[in-house]
Parts: C-alpha cells; sequence; structure tokens
C-alpha cells in the first residue's frame, strides 16, 4: 500500500465514509447532527453523488413502505398471513420521514416538495386465488394502526375509479382485487441524496471529494484506518486517515469489504441483478394514472423484480413507468466493470457461492430468460396490468444494477438473501452496508442501528439519546404497539413534508 505521490500525510478524520448515495449522505447529516464538532472526508468514485442506485431512474422511487409489496406478507402454511415484515418496514419508512421533516424544520433541507409528493399505493391482482390471497392480506394488515385507512375492493367500478387505465380493456369476468392507501408517497431519492449532501457540504470539517476511488485498506495498531484512495482525474495516490470507515458504495461495497480484511466479511458473496424499465412518451396516457399499482411478481423471480406500473415525480416532471424486467450482468454497478463478479470470488465464499447458486437455479432460468425477452414480450407483460397500451408509447430504459447478498450458513452452506445486511467489526471501527431493496427508503433505520453498534457508548449518553428523540420523536419506540403515537407522528410528518391528507 505505498501512494505514488508524495504529498505529506492528511489530518486524521473521525470518519471516513465511502460513497456517495442516500446512505452515505444519510449517515454523514446524522452524524454532524449529533455532534457538529465531527470530522468527515467522503469519497466517491464518480463525479457526482447519487449517480448509482439513488438516481431517481435507477429503481429508487418508491418509498417502500409496505403498502403495496406483496412479497413482505407471504402466506403461511396454515393460509394466514404473516404481516410481521410488512409491519417492519412501514415502521422504518415512518423513521425516515420523522428525521426528513426535522431536517425541514431545522433549515437543513430545502423545500419538502423537491423529494417527495403524496401518491396512492396500490395492490392489483386477479384470477381467484389471488383475490382471496389479498382479501386476507387486507384484513391482516388492518391489525397494525401503520395500515389504519387502507382500502379493499373487488368491485370493477370502483377499481376503475382509482386505475382506469388498469381497467380498461379487461375482460369483465376476470376476478380482480386491489388494495390502495391514500397515504402513500413518492420519493425521488437521487434529489434527497442531492440536498443531504449540499447541507452535509457546508458544514464545517466535512470535506467530499467525486472522482476519487478507494484502492485498499489498512488498519494499525493505533486504531487508525489507513486508505489509499486515487484521484482518477490526476492519477495520484494518496492516504486517507480515519478512526470509524463506511463503506456504503452499493453494488461496490462486497469487494471493498473484502479489501478491508476483517474477519467478519469472510463468506460473503453477492449476486448482481440488473434490470430495464419501460418509460411512457406519451403525455396523455401519463396524466391518466395517478398510483404506483404493484402485483405480484412471477414465479422464481426476484423480490426487487415485483411489476409496477408507476407514477413518479422526476425533476419536476410526472413520469410514468412500468416494470422492472430483470436481467443478468457480471458488473456490481450500473457504471462498473464486468469482471466484479470474478473479482469479487475468494476461498472464504466459494462455498457458500456455489450452494447459493445451486439452490437458486429457477431464479437463474427466469434472468436468462428476461435476458432474452423480446420486445412483444416485454409489451405482453405490460398489458397484464395495462391492457390497452400501445407499445409505440414506450421506450426501453437501462434501470440500476443491484447484488444481493450470499452468505454462509451453517446448515445450507451458503443463502442467497433479498434485502440490506450491515456488516461490522468486532471493535465497530468499519462497517459496510450490502443488499439491496428495501433500502433507500429504510436508510435512516439502518443508520441509527449502524451509530448505535458502532458509537455505543456516545449512543447511550443523554446527549445522543435527546438528539436522537428531537430527529425522529418515535425513536425507542414501537409505533406498532402505539397506535396514538402512529397516528401523531404520520401527521406531524405529513404537515411538515407537506404530503396531502
Amino acid at each position: 500500500m505505498n501512494p505514488t505521490d508524495s504529498s505529506p500525510a492528511k489530518p486524521v478524520s473521525d470518519v471516513i465514509i465511502i460513497g456517495a448515495g442516500i446512505m452515505s449522505a444519510t449517515l454523514g447529516v446524522l452524524l454532524k447532527a449529533l455532534d457538529p464538532s465531527l470530522t468527515i472526508s467522503g469519497y466517491e468514485r464518480l463525479d457526482a453523488v447519487a449517480a448509482e442506485s439513488s438516481d431517481a431512474w435507477n429503481n429508487a422511487g418508491t418509498g417502500h413502505s409496505a403498502f403495496c409489496e406483496l412479497n413482505y406478507t407471504p402466506e403461511r402454511p396454515d393460509g394466514s398471513i404473516d404481516i410481521s415484515k410488512a409491519d417492519k418496514i412501514a415502521e422504518q419508512f415512518e423513521l425516515s420521514k420523522q428525521f426528513w421533516a426535522s431536517l425541514v424544520q431545522e433549515g437543513q433541507l430545502p423545500d419538502p416538495t423537491a423529494f417527495i409528493h403524496s401518491i396512492p399505493h396500490m395492490s392489483f391482482v386477479w384470477g381467484a386465488a389471488n383475490v382471496e390471497y389479498l382479501r386476507k392480506r387486507h384484513a391482516a394488515l388492518l391489525h397494525s394502526p401503520l395500515f389504519q385507512g387502507m382500502e379493499f375492493s373487488t368491485d370493477p367500478k370502483q377499481i376503475a375509479e382509482w386505475i382506469p387505465l388498469v381497467m380498461e380493456g379487461r375482460d369483465p369476468a376476470q376476478p380482480v382485487a386491489a388494495t390502495r392507501m391514500a397515504v402513500g408517497t413518492d420519493v425521488n431519492f437521487g434529489a434527497l441524496t442531492r440536498a443531504l449532501s449540499d447541507r452535509l457540504k457546508g458544514l464545517p470539517g466535512v470535506d467530499l471529494h467525486l472522482g476519487h476511488e478507494v484502492e485498499d485498506f489498512r488498519h494499525k495498531d493505533d486504531g487508525i484506518w489507513r486508505i489509499k484512495v486515487k484521484n482518477l482525474a490526476t492519477g495520484q495516490s494518496s492516504i486517507a486517515r480515519g478512526r470509524f470507515v463506511f463503506i456504503g458504495a452499493g453494488g461496490g461495497s462486497l469487494p471493498l469489504l473484502e479489501k478491508s480484511g476483517i474477519p467478519e466479511a469472510r463468506g460473503f458473496g453477492g449476486f448482481p441483478v440488473s434490470g430495464q424499465w419501460l418509460k411512457c412518451q406519451n403525455p396523455a396516457v401519463i396524466a391518466r394514472h395517478e398510483a404506483k399499482v404493484y402485483g405480484k411478481p412471477a414465479l422464481g423471480a426476484p423480490p426487487m423484480s415485483m411489476p409496477h406500473l408507476d407514477t413518479r415525480q422526476i425533476n419536476g416532471r410526472k413520469e410514468l413507468l412500468f416494470g422492472p424486467y430483470a436481467g443478468f450482468s457480471t458488473k456490481f454497478l450500473k457504471k462498473g466493470s464486468y469482471t466484479d463478479l470474478f473479482k469479487s470470488i475468494e476461498l472464504g465464499n466459494i462455498r457458500p457461492l456455489l450452494y447459493a447458486g445451486a439452490r437458486n437455479l429457477g431464479l437463474t432460468k427466469y434472468l436468462i430468460g428476461q435476458v432474452l425477452q423480446t420486445p412483444q414480450e416485454r409489451t405482453a407483460a405490460l398489458r397484464e396490468y395495462y391492457p390497452e397500451a400501445n407499445p409505440d408509447d414506450w421506450q426501453l430504459e437501462v434501470a440500476g444494477q443491484r447484488v444481493q447478498v450470499i452468505k454462509k450458513d451453517k446448515k445450507q452452506g451458503g443463502v442467497l438473501e433479498f434485502g440490506t445486511e450491515m456488516v461490522t467489526a468486532a471493535d465497530g471501527s468499519i462497517a459496510a452496508l450490502l443488499g439491496a431493496s428495501p433500502g433507500a427508503s429504510t436508510a435512516v433505520a439502518i443508520m441509527l442501528e449502524l451509530v448505535q453498534k458502532c458509537f455505543p457508548a456516545r449512543a447511550a449518553s443523554p446527549e445522543w439519546q435527546a438528539r436522537f428523540r428531537q430527529l425522529v420523536p418515535s425513536f425507542g419506540q414501537k409505533l406498532a404497539d402505539n397506535p396514538a403515537l402512529a397516528a401523531a407522528v404520520r401527521e406531524h410528518s405529513r404537515e411538515v413534508l407537506r404530503l396531502e391528507a
């Protein structure tokens, strides 16, 4: 680890953040809100923040709150519906909204309408078995205060009022059902990340370096991390030093975690999944749809491939997307290298990778089928949700890249995880975030957990505990068990973030 330049050693930062997406921006702003004296250095290989998974066109736009995502409410063998994961994700998104509202009130975030808007979240299914499933799901979710107000209908006329594009041209004999949560939101995580990063850059003791790639790590006996960083514009390398390191580089986190050399990184692997959207080009069609409509994923499809007809606000414009269509690439980042997957393979994770691969041959077959889809097949999938869709109105767009976590498992050798995984060193000096959905929507909950785990003494102090509750009023309490608190914080966030009632 020998830098090529002769520049003097940089001062030791309290925190080094790698990656410039929503997770890194959230952590940086949170830490500075807890202790304004902390010094933070950030490094991003691209020349802009939020240019990968946090970008609005790269699959990170739905404020995931489990209102409409059916994979979060699986049916048990006895036919009952498990809502535990839905409750958890809904609660985590409420924490995010509370944090953003606090930052708006404190003047740390600008006009919230730049990044968040109200939009109904809906689930839509067809076929007798799926209708019955949605009926049971609705009944189960109403037991939670986080899902109060959810509407259910099997009436084609009512559903047509909610989502006319979905019902026009549909076989009237086809059994259909839908649920609707009017308090759903659409979040432009790219815009939010840029706003948080702008706030962070304006604070004393913060340096953000774009166009800088992390090449290697060393952890010395003095407890300081030494990180070799290459300036991609000049080709020169230098050493950054920090007491705590967070790796929040999206799909690029796994290779960096492996370079850290911490024992906790052993056995982790990654399975990359790419995506594509059909983007509507017809303003008249876009104007007629006002909802996020999610359906059931195809058999063998990964959870991130749940089909949805999705209204979004992106850079001041209303957009309509359908997808995502999954695909496979050996890249770990949209702007990565085709060698990423192969470079991530090492002795410690070969066994989990092989075992997970053997147990997910159906997923591999599904992804290959998605890659080989014809335009006509993509249109057929769209017409399941919009029967009268004209293919001339839609354009195929490449979406983001995700890396699903593969990790060791004593019983199965290796398992493929769909979700996020926080990996931290035993001494709490370094942490990395791996995985994908629901990701961005739960960034605040994940970063609150990280801070408490990696800064345990300070997080437990009366000063930080009080600040936690200022930033997130329900901190330390469970909204699913407290209907009055859930209603109060949701209403407060709605007012501050200027969301519709």
